[in-house]
């Protein structure tokens, strides 16, 4: 069976969603303060989308680290019948788990490219009330 772009571009079931900080401060309009997080999806539940459309062994992501040494550069190539596609993209090391976030990121990056998870681009960021 071949895998179609809608198998990758499935949206995810909503145990598979975190969410991140992305904005944090107190408002200048009222003074209270606030939190606005963005959702995004993990590296595991890319891999098992992967794992469960493709096989263990029909996909596999090589890792680079960049030309200046802050970051990975993650290229996932599937294999799908009888062609393979690769799609890169890449991200700086963090600030907590240096490594694991920049190869993380960058794999989480490339899984974009593929259209996995893309759409949570479009979705509108959340505010949380905080005192």
């Amino acid at each position: 069976m071949e895998v179609t772009p809608l198998d990758l571009q499935k949206p995810f079931e909503a145990k598979d969603i975190k969410w991140r900080v992305q904005q944090a401060g107190v408002s200048k309009k009222n003074g209270k303060p606030y939190v606005m997080a963005i959702p995004y999806v993990s590296n595991r539940a890319i891999q098992k989308r992967l794992d469960e459309l493709f096989g263990v062994f029909g996909w596999e992501n090589i890792f680079k680290a960049t030309e200046d040494g802050t970051g990975y550069l993650c290229g996932i190539t599937l294999h799908n019948g009888d062609k393979s596609v690769t799609k890169w993209d890449g991200a700086n090391n963090t600030n907590i788990e240096s490594l694991k976030g920049g190869l993380s990121g960058s794999m989480k990056r490339a899984a974009v490219q593929l259209g996995i998870g893309r759409y949570l681009y479009e979705l509108d960021p959340a505010f949380a009330k905080c005192d």
